[in-house]
């Protein structure tokens, strides 16, 4: 699929909303990308996509149920937010479509502290948000990572 020609709909559903094509949908584009690229055997399915305060993030094109960029949307018991599992498909890369989620996911945080887990490559790409490391860089499934931080 050749997602320069077509346009991006934003969609964002409750996890008690999803159907299971939808969740399964989301569970192959994620192993495709973190299993199968970047070589990381982990657990993905973690027990939180199902939690009463998830929140799905995903863009598809042109009204198509595939999703080409994903995120999920978590609320911790501290009562920050938590960003985790964004993910963009191959060949859907280089048009800004991570951007558009984490815009989309910081708009429902609001004024609330998020947290992400961000593989180190891309720290940058959170700091133009204003989240900020913190603590030391560690080592999960195999990938370097750091915490960060947005406090508003």
């Amino acid at each position: 699929m050749r997602t320069s020609q077509f346009h991006a709909t934003l969609r964002r559903q409750w996890a008690a909303d999803l159907t299971t094509e939808q969740l399964y949908a989301f569970l192959r584009l994620r192993s495709e990308v973190f299993v199968i690229e970047q070589s990381s055997i982990y657990r993905d399915l973690d027990g939180r996509d199902l939690e009463p305060g998830a929140r799905h993030f995903w863009l598809e094109v042109d009204g198509t149920s595939e999703p080409v960029a994903y995120l999920r949307l978590l609320e911790e018991p501290d009562g920050t937010f938590r960003i985790g599992r964004v993910v963009t498909g191959r060949v859907a890369r280089g048009r800004g479509y991570s951007r558009r989620l984490v815009e989309a996911a910081l708009s429902e945080v609001g004024t609330v502290d998020c947290v992400l887990d961000a593989q180190t490559y891309i720290v940058d790409f959170y700091g133009s948000f204003g989240f900020v490391p913190e603590g030391e860089e560690f080592i999960e499934d195999g990938i370097p990572h750091l915490r960060m931080r947005r406090s508003r």
